[in-house]
């Protein structure tokens, strides 16, 4: 049965364009309030625990109900950093992140197609590392939050608050027009925890392969994938097949 996309209440009530960060705020918890209300006992919260959106996503759905599931995808690949976010996250809020991990080890996938996949086909090894396990997971919810933002890549442009992800999920981008400004205020104010990369030239992070620090002036998802014209792992594209 197809699911609907929730019509949002809150949509008309608050400006989209030019708003205040305390608006940001009372918008982006309307949509979450609306949407565990829609869906109660249904919704799942991704978290990289690479970026600040998310962990600003994170402290914001968890004050609204401390019971929602928090996942994130550990392909073997991650920074310690990364890892260490995971535990202080878990310390701070009183939860348990599921990890979520590939069919494949690391030293598996390098048996069956060769060392290093992500060197020479990123977009197979996001595939088999990062989409398929989230798809296989999410497929026991209803909905799922993001904290993607329409300011991070033309990519993300036309995000919406919530959007059909296949034939019955619904994804929730409750952040959809934060500046980067609104994340960073938030994430102060509420003294949210962050990964220590972004103090060492680091503003977007994924697997350490393929995570490097932009050059001066280059746009912030430069790092990721460099030398391949890719921005996106495939969470946020449309289904896409697992290599065989």
């Amino acid at each position: 049965m197809m699911m609907s996309v929730p019509r949002l209440r809150c949509g008309t009530e608050i400006a989209v364009h030019g708003e205040s960060g305390v608006a940001a705020v009372a918008r982006a918890e309307a949509i979450v309030r609306e949407v565990l209300a829609q869906y109660p006992g249904r919704v799942a919260l991704a978290c990289s625990f690479g970026g600040p959106s998310g962990m600003a996503l994170l402290d914001l759905v968890l004050r609204v109900d401390r019971g929602v599931p928090v996942y994130y995808v550990d392909t073997g690949l991650l920074f310690p950093e990364t890892h260490a976010l995971v535990e202080r996250a878990a310390q701070r809020y009183g939860i348990v992140p599921t990890a979520l991990h590939s069919e494949l080890s690391v030293q598996a996938q390098a048996e069956r197609y060769g060392e290093a996949l992500w060197a020479r086909d990123p977009d197979a090894c996001c595939a088999m590392r990062k989409v398929a396990p989230h798809r296989a997971f999410v497929a026991g919810y209803d909905a799922w939050f993001t904290g993607i933002r329409r300011v991070q890549a033309r990519t993300r442009a036309d995000v919406e608050p919530t959007a059909r992800d296949g034939e019955r999920l619904v994804k929730v981008s409750p952040l959809f027009d934060w500046t980067d400004e609104d994340v960073w205020a938030y994430v102060n104010e509420h003294d949210v925890p962050v990964n220590a990369l972004h103090g060492d030239g680091y503003p977007s992070i994924g697997c350490m392969p393929c995570t490097l620090r932009p050059a001066p002036g280059e746009d912030a998802r430069s790092g990721r994938w460099a030398g391949f014209g890719k921005t996106e792992c495939g969470l946020h594209l449309a289904p896409q097949q697992v290599p065989g």
